[in-house]
């Protein structure tokens, strides 16, 4: 359980996070900003809470890894790694520009706290899996977060991913799929139906959790929960694209759209 203290902190925190996304997304004229708001509270919950990481050594060997599946959102990501310490916040006005280290989707060589370069869409939860099975044949006992979108699932290199963690029995492997029902051409279930979700996780040998994606209770419980077993989890965590900011949420037409000033200036106020 949470104490007051640290769900406060967290919940601050998200908002803080998310205020970041909309102006990066709003300098920047480009980038995802429905999905990231969408993400906020599951990586807010992971990094300020969850996970081992040090920003003062990127590189430590016993860290916590996390991968962002959905490459696409990097606006999330690079507010929280700026927060955290992993680069100056100042880097975050060069979101999207030529020569920035913040590109559009995560490069790891480049970029201080991204563990792996995604984008290509499927490429971060194979890629996730193989580091995992890389710790395990090295003794390392450090989790692996990978944050998949519901969209993204489409992709048939996911359950060919989601076999390989199966076999390999990888319980280092935590992953999330961030279950907006929204992808970039609209409705997933319309686009591609993926229900029951629950159940195509289970037959491919994970252990399943479904949590309310908002709620840092439920996400850090969950988290515990799934670390006490044998095998890999899959959490789908249900969320609200453009979660925070009322004209977004639930609107696939904020997958990619940037706001103009005037959405800009009104979404803050929202954000407090």
């Amino acid at each position: 359980m949470l104490d007051p203290k640290k769900h406060e902190l967290l919940k601050n925190k998200a908002r803080e996070i998310r205020k970041e996304i909309v102006s990066m997304v709003h300098r920047a004229n480009s980038g995802h900003v429905g999905g990231s708001l969408g993400a906020t509270d599951i990586l807010t919950a992971l990094y300020y809470h969850v996970m081992q990481h040090d920003p003062k050594n990127p590189e430590w060997e016993e860290r916590d890894r996390f991968i962002l599946s959905k490459g696409h959102c990097t606006p999330v990501i690079y507010a929280v790694l700026a927060d955290c310490g992993y680069f100056p916040k100042e880097d975050l006005l060069e979101f999207r520009r030529p020569g920035s280290h913040l590109q559009g989707h995560p490069y790891q060589p480049k970029t201080p706290g991204i563990d792996a370069c995604t984008g290509t869409l499927g490429i971060g939860i194979s890629t996730g899996v193989g580091m995992a099975l890389g710790a395990k044949l090295k003794k390392q006992d450090q989790y692996y977060y990978i944050l998949c979108g519901d969209g993204e699932i489409q992709e048939g290199q996911v359950w060919e991913a989601a076999m390989f963690a199966n076999k390999y029995k990888l319980n280092n492997v935590i992953g999330f799929v961030d279950r907006n029902y929204l992808q970039t051409d609209g409705y997933s279930e319309k686009v591609m139906p993926l229900d029951p979700l629950v159940p195509k996780w289970e037959s491919f040998g994970w252990k399943v959790f479904e949590i309310d994606g908002h709620d840092f209770e439920e996400i850090t419980d969950t988290i515990e929960k799934a670390k006490k077993e044998d095998k890999p989890v899959m959490i789908i965590a249900n969320t609200t694209k453009g979660k925070g900011v009322s004209f977004m949420e639930g609107k696939a037409e904020w997958h990619g759209k940037p706001p103009a000033k005037d959405d800009f200036e009104r979404a803050l106020l929202e954000l407090g």
